[in-house]
């Protein structure tokens, strides 16, 4: 009698795991994307430029799959470093400067991108989760001797996000990404003259009725070359050298223009 108890238990288990496989079925889309360009060149006179991000969103079974209102946003985050927003205010005639706040290893370029307004495409708990728009990105600040991201109304995250922005360096663009059909998109990647050095990592999430379907990263890679290249490499691989070498330049260069510009 035991055993057969036992042996209707396992019965029991292996068709509720059953069960629950073809309840739970893998996710039916996925991402397809590439960039224009996987490595962009930045010459003494680069002026600025553009990438192109296609994309295509595959489905397991097409055939029967109903039709669905896709939402995109491309997330591209630049290299990180850590910044200070200065306070200035007039006193006795002339500006100083009455506070500070450093933000930690932050994007040096930040740009977000979607086919329509982030709010209308998930609602507030998803957004601050999947960090969707500027507002929710971590910007992480030393506050005394504490660090935390803050509210988007900080004054001084608001300052900093301005200062980046008038810089053409952080961007949001509700009408950026394009579907060319209903499961072939695109977007530009603007990249302003003084667009920084190194890794750039994109960032592509694809949601339907407000929730995350699936996502998917690729990245490019910003680099100097010529006589650019040579200085960065020479600053960061001989530090000492390469400011002795600096030093005797100005005072070549200072020698020089006392001699030329020398009154008798």
């Amino acid at each position: 009698m035991a055993r057969r108890i036992a042996s209707l238990r396992v019965l029991a288990a292996g068709l509720l795991a059953l069960m629950l496989a073809f309840a739970s079925p893998a996710a039916a889309e996925r991402l397809i994307v590439s960039v224009s360009n996987a490595r962009v060149t930045v010459t003494p006179n680069y002026s600025g430029g553009e990438l192109v991000l296609f994309g295509a969103i595959e489905k397991d079974h097409p055939a029967f799959a109903e039709p669905a209102k896709y939402d995109l946003v491309v997330t591209v985050i630049g290299p990180r470093a850590s910044m200070v927003t200065r306070r200035k205010e007039r006193k006795f005639g002339i500006w100083i400067n009455t506070d500070s706040r450093e933000f930690l290893m932050v994007p040096s370029y930040l740009a977000v991108f979607a086919n329509r307004p982030i709010d209308a495409i998930a609602p507030l708990e998803v957004r601050r989760r999947q960090q969707l728009g500027i507002n929710h990105v971590l910007l992480t600040q030393r506050i005394g001797t504490d660090y935390a991201d803050v509210v988007a109304d900080d004054q001084f995250r608001q300052a900093f996000v301005r200062l980046q922005e008038d810089r053409r360096l952080y961007r949001e663009d509700a009408a950026a990404v394009k579907f060319l059909t209903p499961t072939l998109f695109r977007t530009g990647i603007p990249l302003p003259a003084e667009v920084p050095i190194g890794s750039y990592d994109i960032s592509i999430k694809l949601f339907a009725a407000g929730e995350l379907l699936t996502q998917t990263d690729t990245s490019f890679e910003i680099a100097k070359i010529g006589f650019e290249q040579f200085v960065a490499t020479a600053a960061r691989q001989h530090g000492i050298i390469y400011g002795l070498v600096t030093a005797l330049m100005a005072l070549a260069t200072g020698w020089m223009a006392s001699v030329v510009f020398r009154r008798d």
